[in-house]
């Protein structure tokens, strides 16, 4: 970044330096590490792969226009058929002719106000605003901005052709064949083109840029979800089930927003008197008319009951109404603090059917299809539709280098065995091996050389299958001239290696040595190699005897047929481990993440990507275990996630110099004000901001690191304080704690799962995905079950050697 200046580096990302002495002949290097793809709805397999890019530049220079309501062919407009539908309007209409100048972009605009006022225009219309040229008129530099130009007013009346076809020719003139008209008595507007328009409808299509076929543009996204396919939507059976557990008096209080106290009251007492209920049953105990006001309301202020009327503050709407409203102003830029979005569903947007785009971006076709319905098929379908596309001339000379580029793509793609996604296949509901092969491809399709890659555990999610695969990119990337070092534990990829580094022995304080380098062989030949024993063969886990038989129930899905799946019916043996495995791609993550796991946490329903379930009356709690962090921040670590350091705090305060002092619990929280060091605020270094160069963390000057004050530090057991316990490695405190038979429970489970390398109060941030898990494994092997969880573990051996 040495070629940007001091004040552009200050908004750039730093890396930190390497904590080395010298590192010689260092290629351009390029990771690509475990991060899957992007999980913003907007991102999609066409965005990553930069293919809907060329498709966009594609469809602007090539696509054929079509009317979006006749579907009829359609062409430039011409001045006279402009006039011709402008003078259609009901006489005495008033108009005003507007001159787009400036159409969705960003600047102050200062000088274009200057020369149209020199010009002798006398308004302009700015986003929507119309504003007298002769003030000055400031605009946010780094906000979107359109900007027309009033060039006339009138009244539509007999003998207004000539002076009509006057202003619309000096309209397209200003604003390079666009005009707008618009109808000052209700607010519509009609957008003229010389470029495109159909004669039979009237209808004029935007000025044609790739920024028309994008959904992330204002100018090409569905108006009504904004270009992400769906909108969040109230659905009152979905809301009265996510409530039902909770009283009507609950409800009524904690989401009547608008209400007073007083006013929520009041509502609680005549629902409950209207209908003769307790207000403190549960919602889903009430009749079901009860619930259905409840959430829908009844609109009315007096209501009838048995024994006379009820007058009721307000209209009641119902609590959803009020959530709705407040939704909507949580869209406008509204502070809000109450989770709407939980009580929500997503569901298709009525407008765009989920094609995300505009209907004028989707009129134009390229071989019968318009841009959605090519990204919408099969990569390999995808491929033959541009292999076989005939076009003709100039349109044939201006698609050769794009479809060369889309082509190119597409085959890397098929070759790394993805063939069988969508281009409009969101990026958040691909697997991680799919990500890796997706990246690893895009990289492929750059065509470097001399480059070195760095790649951590691409294996991921991988079936045997698919780990042919990528071995073949691998080596393609290698053969095209590069070097590829690669943080692995997976067999096949070791024994392909031409070069290993063994670092060890163990883990965590335990590692940190060079056991052993060279070819595949070598290593299988050094007796200190763990991992050379095991692809030797003289270290193996060993097959189990003999077999679980479970408890005799059954977890039954019917139906499944959501994303890959095809209608099947899967059986869950419970009492057992039961390992759902298949190549990537195939359907294991719906299956068991998206329908097994909603269904046990009641958010999805039968008919809502499955027909039926059976055997949940065998199963009494459901625990998901997948690999996100365990905390975003520094003081999250190990010990507070499985809750052994509340233990090891109240351990603390029952010695008896603490009970002398009278010293709590919190005393020996860092989070908390009391006991910590007040100079770090208990974070034990400090961040110094360095502006355009990376960022310094030092230790605290007043605690040395140990976060905590001296009074603090001086309570000790077994020799140890606080700040010493958590430094410990788990292994150490297993011993350590070896007579608090609590505390070392919980410790154990850390150590059982392969943890005890790490350091009690060693920062979450700095754990791995698969020791992320392992954790939260430890953190539910702690407590006492019943006998009747469900645990979903998402991939448990990821980041593991064969010995872990």
């Amino acid at each position: 970044m040495s070629y940007l200046s001091s004040y552009a580096r200050m908004f750039i990302g730093q890396m930190e330096k390497p904590d080395v002495d010298s590192i010689d002949g260092l290629s351009p290097a390029i990771s690509i590490d475990q991060k899957t793809t992007s999980k913003n709805p907007r991102s999609t397999v066409g965005t990553v792969t930069e293919i809907y890019d060329y498709l966009r530049l594609l469809y602007a220079r090539v696509g054929v226009p079509h009317c979006p309501e006749c579907g009829k062919e359609i062409s430039a407009m011409t001045i006279d058929q402009m006039v011709d539908t402008v003078l259609k309007l009901p006489e005495g209409t008033k108009i005003q002719l507007l001159a787009p100048v400036v159409r969705g972009r960003k600047g102050e605009y200062s000088t274009l106000f200057e020369t149209l006022r020199k010009n002798g225009y006398a308004r302009v219309r700015v986003d929507g605003n119309v504003y007298p040229l002769e003030e000055e008129i400031k605009l946010e530099r780094y906000k979107i901005h359109t900007i027309e130009v009033v060039v006339d007013r009138l009244v539509i009346r007999d003998g207004l052709q000539r002076r009509l076809s006057e202003s619309l020719e000096t309209v397209l003139k200003l604003a390079q064949g666009l005009a707008v008209v618009s109808v000052l008595d209700d607010g519509s507007e009609m957008t003229f083109s010389q470029h495109h328009a159909c004669s039979d409808c009237g209808i004029s299509l935007p000025e044609i840029s790739p920024r028309l076929f994008s959904f992330n543009s204002p100018t090409g996204a569905c108006s009504s979800c904004s270009g992400i396919g769906k909108i969040a939507q109230f659905d009152e059976a979905d809301f009265i089930q996510k409530i039902a557990h909770r009283t009507l008096y609950d409800v009524c209080m904690a989401m009547l927003l608008d209400y007073s106290v007083t006013e929520k009251l009041s509502t609680v007492e005549s629902l409950g008197k209207i209908y003769n209920v307790d207000v403190n049953t549960p919602l889903g105990e009430l009749p079901y008319t009860v619930q259905q006001v409840v959430v829908s309301g009844s609109g009315d202020t007096v209501v009838p009951y048995e024994n006379g009327y009820v007058t009721l503050k307000k209209p009641f709407s119902g609590v959803m109404a009020v959530l709705e409203e407040h939704y909507k102003r949580k869209l406008e830029g509204a502070f809000e603090t109450y989770p709407i979005e939980y009580y929500m569903v997503e569901k298709v947007c009525p407008a765009c059917h989920g094609n995300r785009l505009s209907r004028e971006a989707l009129s134009f076709k390229i071989g019968g299809l318009n841009i959605t319905e090519f990204t919408q098929l099969s990569i390999r379908e995808a491929l033959t539709f541009v292999e076989n596309l005939s076009l003709s001339g100039e349109k044939e000379i201006i698609a050769r280098e794009i479809l060369k580029e889309i082509r190119g793509r597409l085959n890397f793609l098929v070759n790394v065995g993805l063939d069988y996604l969508t281009l409009s296949r969101a990026s958040g509901t691909l697997s991680g091996g799919e990500s890796q092969r997706i990246r690893l491809a895009t990289q492929i399709g750059a065509g470097l050389v001399g480059v070195l890659y760095i790649l951590d555990e691409p294996s991921i999610g991988l079936h045997q299958r698919d780990n042919e695969r990528l071995l073949a990119t691998l080596k393609h990337l290698r053969d095209l001239g590069n070097t590829l070092i690669v943080v692995e534990h997976d067999e096949d990829t070791m024994r392909q290696a031409d070069y290993i580094v063994d670092i060890g022995p163990r883990a965590g304080v335990h590692g940190g040595d060079l056991i052993a380098q060279g070819t595949p062989a070598e290593i299988m030949a050094c007796k200190d190699s763990i991992t050379g024993q095991y692809l030797s063969g003289k270290m193996k886990i060993p097959v189990p005897e003999k077999r679980r038989k479970g408890n005799g129930a059954q977890l039954v899905l019917s139906g499944c047929r959501l994303n890959n799946l095809k209608n099947i019916k899967v059986s869950f043996p419970l009492g057992k481990m039961i390992c759902v495995t298949g190549v990537s791609g195939s359907g294991k993550s719906t299956l068991v993440n998206q329908i097994l796991g909603n269904v046990l946490s009641r958010v999805r329903q039968p008919g809502d990507g499955f027909d039926r379930v059976k055997g949940l009356e065998d199963v009494d709690n459901y625990i998901s275990i997948d690999q996100s962090p365990i905390g975003r921040t520094p003081r999250s670590n190990p010990a507070t996630y499985v809750g052994v350091f509340t233990q090891i705090r109240d351990l603390f305060t029952m010695l008896p110099e603490s009970r002398a002092r009278g010293y709590k619990s919190g005393r020996f929280s860092f989070n908390a004000k009391g006991g910590r060091c007040e100079a770090c605020k208990g974070d034990g270094i400090k961040k110094i901001e360095m502006h355009f160069l990376p960022d310094v963390y030092v230790p605290c000057e007043v605690c040395k690191g140990k976060r905590y004050n001296r009074e603090t530090l001086e309570i000790r057991y077994k020799g140890k304080n606080i700040s010493e316990v958590l430094d410990m490695t788990i292994d150490e405190a297993a011993e350590f704690f070896s007579e608090m038979p609590t505390i070392k429970r919980k410790i154990d489970t850390l150590v059982d799962v392969g943890l005890g390398y790490m350091k009690l109060g060693q920062p979450s941030t700095t754990l791995s995905g698969g020791e992320a898990q392992r954790v939260k494994l430890a953190e539910e092997l702690s407590r006492v079950g019943t006998g009747k969880t469900l645990y979903i573990l998402d991939e448990p051996t990821t980041g593991l050697h064969t010995h872990d």
